[in-house]
């Protein structure tokens, strides 16, 4: 098989030795002399000033708000196969992304294999349920898994509500009038569109195919929809609802609730790290390794 044209994927460093992603935000990206330089405004983890950026040895740069990019950096970028996407803060939305994925599609070609195995698919299934429920399963069926998730949602909701002073009727979404559910519905929506970006971010740098999806199947993000889900009793609802409590007591002045959902998500999936956290299920969600247990 043709690995690459002309030898050109040699001539730069494979994304195997380098070094992860770098979070940029209210900035310029430019190119000076042949150097990417970023010159900032300052962030939370970002004094003020000018910065050169050892692009060649990064997966991924995440822009988020405040960013502009120049289109001299962005043909460097390309031109050496460093990703750069644009979210939101703390990655709780995806707006863009470049180039289309790593320099290898290893990791894509045994997503497509488990997919269409339908014992192996089943394999990973169990997998993601077992980091879910955190036990493993091995012989329950799709409708099995789902009614246990489904049991440990309902006391997950009822457990954060009592933790939180929130008043608590029962998850409920109405995908025609989202604005009719109640608060602590909006909430979660809020929540759990947050995770679903950060997940699109994952699957983004890992080149990973978001359509082939294990446990979700009709969207267009399917798998991005898996991996977020595997976060949602840790992560999302506790965001959700820890969001409320504070918009309740009104300790976001001026801000709405999908607002101050978005910004509790933000820092609390950059503490987190859960990003990387989900780059790393997906690395291992993928392996070649058949024997490993769910």
């Amino acid at each position: 098989m043709l690995k690459g044209r002309l030898g050109l994927e040699t001539a730069r460093i494979p994304q195997a030795d380098r070094h992860g992603l770098m979070w940029l935000g209210r900035g310029n990206l430019t190119v000076e002399d042949g150097t990417l330089r970023f010159t900032t405004a300052g962030t939370e983890e970002l004094q003020p000033g000018e910065y050169l950026i050892p692009f060649q040895m990064v997966s991924c740069m995440l822009l988020g708000p405040g960013t502009t990019v120049s289109h001299d950096a962005l043909r460097l970028l390309a031109r050496h196969g460093t990703g750069l996407i644009f979210t939101g803060e703390g990655g709780v939305r995806l707006y863009a992304s470049m180039p289309f994925g790593p320099d290898d599609s290893g990791l894509a070609r045994r997503q497509a294999t488990l997919w269409n195995n339908p014992e192996r698919r089943m394999h990973a299934v169990r997998r993601m349920y077992a980091w879910r429920l955190g036990e493993v399963v091995p012989d329950a069926e799709l409708d099995a898994l789902r009614g246990l998730e489904g049991a440990r949602m309902r006391e997950t909701y009822k457990l954060l509500a009592r933790q939180y002073r929130i008043d608590w009727a029962g998850r409920r979404y109405d995908r025609q009038r989202p604005e009719t559910d109640d608060l602590a519905n909006q909430a979660i929506n809020h929540a759990a569109t947050a995770a679903e970006a950060a997940a699109m971010v994952a699957v983004a740098v890992t080149g990973a195919l978001p359509q082939l999806g294990f446990i979700h199947e009709d969207s267009g993000i399917s798998f991005c929809l898996d991996i977020a889900d595997l976060h949602r009793h840790s992560v999302t609802l506790p965001v959700a609802f820890a969001a409320l409590r504070r918009f309740l007591e009104g300790k976001e002045q001026g801000l709405t609730l999908e607002a101050a959902v978005r910004k509790l998500a933000g820092r609390t999936f950059r503490q987190s790290k859960l990003i990387p956290k989900m780059i790393d299920q997906i690395k291992e969600l993928l392996s070649d390794d058949r024997d490993r247990d769910a």
